[in-house]
């Protein structure tokens, strides 16, 4: 019988993939990539025409021996990596670094681990897709020369262990740009005025929007022109002029991208990027339910396209009609236009069998994991039914000149809402008018509302907001958005508070730097175009050493004048109010490894440290002394005790400074809510 060896690259894989395949079939996996540039050098031989050298990676010599003695005693070799870009090349690296012989050598993709999945992929076996390894090797090749010829300039400059990236240092000058323009915001003050009214009969009064005059739009912005509309209106008599009745209908979502599943899971799950990937590929890689064994729960993660399989697609209408109804049912697919930028190599993210909903898997997920499924779940169903309804009314008062509106809508067919409402729906209320409103309604004027308001800056970037607004200006792609953001925070570059993210002093050195050395690293539009030309590659229309070649003399150039032209930066460590115990000096803030410290400015000769201790800026509930914020062995956030261990306080939620107002205890805060600590004291308060 012929002998079959399948290599996928995580482990986690091979228990699944070997379940679907026979017993003829061997599975190992190569544990990620095997060949990469060295770490000791660029690893680009730049005279002889950009040719990459490539090296076993440390540690994978006894892993490649092993792959090496299967793939001899297999008459064939499937190349299973993952179905990207990335996994094209990893299969390229491994025929490479075992040796293979072409005509025993095939390359499978599978976009979900499923049974029909992996045994259709054997069915369709290919050659490896050259034009994608060289894609690949491409931006390898330019993220490589941007970080190896900047970085070094950045120790040099400013201090050591800091780098530059294509994509990473063009996030961090968006977040920059934003910073810029909260800091140059002036507020603009404006007013609204709101004309609150009693219908006969009615119990609930009439509240009306001042809009200004009938072909014309007044925003209020000054407390005199508010006092003029208003000395105007003295007197004035009110009358319905117009009421339209209308319907509105809202689409369901489109199946989840990388980049809205990412979005989506930090507003609504608060996880990050990171976290959203690392659950998403354990979904993917498979998971043990109780019952079916190690079953993989979700297609591909890393995808742009929103585009579904016709069998994925008719297992989920069957779904939607035999639970909901067919009244609910999607006629036709709800498709967006692609950008041009969107490969739609791979399907949306889904799951791979709709009638494995979230409840029935429950205990076989941990807590995060199934938060996860669930909202692709959701989202999946609902993108195969039909838009939600509602019924509209839009009312004309009229007082004198000036004309007010009221605009009320109200839920008629919640469609695709039975399933999955997104957060700015549970925000949507239903704002319904008093029954049978029409022109002849007698209005009687009770009073005005007037309020001062100031335009707010813009916000922000979150670790959403920046992942859309990347996705928008095409830099990136979906495999790289989490370690861009992973990257500038790990870096300190930017620092994350209450979901936003903050540009930190270092980060805003490094900014500036690139900002004047290399205008065209940091620039969107270059960046772009760039991002555009590395995928026409994987089309086979551009060469991909025509790419590097245009690219790294400009660098070069730019590096050579920046060394001669750019001035030493010095960093001043932050001195803190803590006195070293040897010497009596201030201790400063230092980052190493792992995170920040307390070390004494006057090293060598004092080589004192200390743990640093970030005070919450509450006092102890057991003894009065600060609460710290605490990290434990594997990271984890605490609040302790400044005085541990003599104090044993600690809590997982943060602490507030104000006692229960029921039974006097100490307050925790938990979202946006603020609760007893004592569970059966049970008070709760919003924020």
């Amino acid at each position: 019988m012929a002998k079959y060896l399948v290599i996928v690259e995580s482990p986690a894989k091979v228990k699944t993939v070997k379940k679907f395949l026979g017993s003829n079939y061997e599975v190992a996996a190569s544990n990620g990539h095997v060949r990469d540039l060295p770490k000791s050098q660029m690893g680009i031989d730049i005279e002889n025409d950009y040719e990459p050298k490539y090296i076993t990676i440390r540690g994978k010599g006894e892993l490649l021996a092993g792959l090496r003695k299967a793939a001899k005693k297999a008459d064939k070799v499937y190349l299973a990596t993952d179905p990207d870009r990335e996994g094209e090349a990893i299969s390229w690296h491994l025929s490479k670094a075992l040796n293979l012989d072409e005509k025993k050598m095939r390359r499978i993709t599978f976009n979900e681990i499923t049974k029909s999945a992996v045994k259709e992929s054997i069915k369709h076996a290919r050659d490896i897709d050259m034009n994608l390894v060289n894609e690949q090797q491409a931006r390898r090749m330019l993220d490589r020369m941007v970080g190896y010829r900047i970085s070094p300039l950045l120790w040099q400059k400013i201090k050591r262990g800091l780098s530059a990236g294509r994509v990473q240092s063009v996030a961090l000058r968006i977040i920059g740009d934003r910073e810029d323009e909260i800091n140059a915001f002036i507020p603009e003050e404006y007013w609204t005025l709101d004309a609150i009214f009693n219908i006969p009969g009615e119990k609930k009064p009439l509240t009306a929007k001042f809009y200004g005059k009938e072909k014309q739009k007044i925003n209020i912005s000054s407390k005199e022109e508010l006092d003029r509309i208003l000395k105007e209106l003295e007197g004035a008599s009110y009358m319905i002029k117009d009421v339209k009745k209308g319907e509105r209908s809202k689409k369901a979502p489109l199946p989840f991208t990388t980049s809205t599943l990412q979005q989506e899971a930090a507003k609504v799950l608060n996880f990050s990027t990171q976290k959203t990937m690392r659950l998403a590929q354990q979904l993917y890689e498979g998971v043990d339910v109780k019952g079916q064994g190690t079953v993989g729960l979700i297609s591909y993660l890393r995808t742009d396209s929103t585009r579904i399989s016709e069998e994925a697609d008719a297992m989920a209408r069957e779904f939607v009609v035999s639970h909901y109804g067919e009244q609910y049912t999607a006629e036709s697919e709800n498709r967006k236009k692609e950008k041009k930028n969107v490969q739609d190599a791979h399907e949306a993210i889904r799951p791979t069998d709709v009638n494995r909903m979230p409840a029935l898997i429950k205990e076989s997920l941990s807590r995060d994991q199934l938060r996860l499924y669930q909202l692709i779940w959701k989202r999946f169903v609902a993108s195969r039914m039909k838009p939600a309804v509602y019924e509209t009314t839009s009312v004309k008062i009229k007082g004198g000149e000036y004309l007010f509106t009221v605009a009320a809508s109200k839920l008629v067919f919640d469609g695709f809402m039975s399933v999955y409402v997104q957060e700015e729906e549970e925000k949507e209320q239903n704002n319904t008018l008093v029954r049978g409103i029409d022109e002849d309604t007698k209005l009687e004027f009770s009073s005005f509302e007037s309020q001062q308001h100031f335009t707010q800056p813009p916000a922000h970037y979150t670790e959403a907001s920046l992942v859309k607004m990347l996705e928008e200006l095409g830099i990136g792609r979906p495999s790289t958005y989490a370690p861009t953001i992973t990257t500038i925070l790990a870096r300190r570059y930017v620092v994350k508070e209450q979901k936003n993210l903050y540009m930190t002093e270092l980060g805003e050195v490094v900014n500036q730097m690139m900002k004047k050395a290399f205008p065209s690293i940091v620039d969107v539009n270059f960046t772009a175009t760039l991002e555009d030309l590395l995928d026409k590659v994987g089309d086979g229309t551009v060469d991909w050493k025509v790419v590097v070649r245009n690219f790294y003399p400009d660098l070069d150039q730019a590096v050579k004048d920046a060394e001669k032209e750019l001035d030493q930066v010095k960093l001043e460590d932050e001195v803190t109010d803590v006195i070293c115990e040897n010497c009596g000096r201030n201790m400063v803030i230092k980052y190493g490894p792992h995170g920040r410290f307390l070390a004494c400015p006057g090293f060598p000769e004092c080589r004192n440290t200390k743990p640093y201790l970030e005070r919450i800026g509450v006092k102890c509930p057991k003894c009065g002394k600060d609460v710290v914020l605490k990290k434990t062995k594997k990271g984890r956030k605490y609040y302790g005790c400044e005085d541990n261990p003599e104090c044993d306080f600690m809590s997982w939620q943060r602490p507030l400074d104000e006692k229960c107002p029921k039974c006097g205890g100490y307050m925790l805060e938990k979202g946006n809510k603020k609760v007893c600590a004592d569970e059966h004291c049970g008070y709760v308060a919003a924020k």
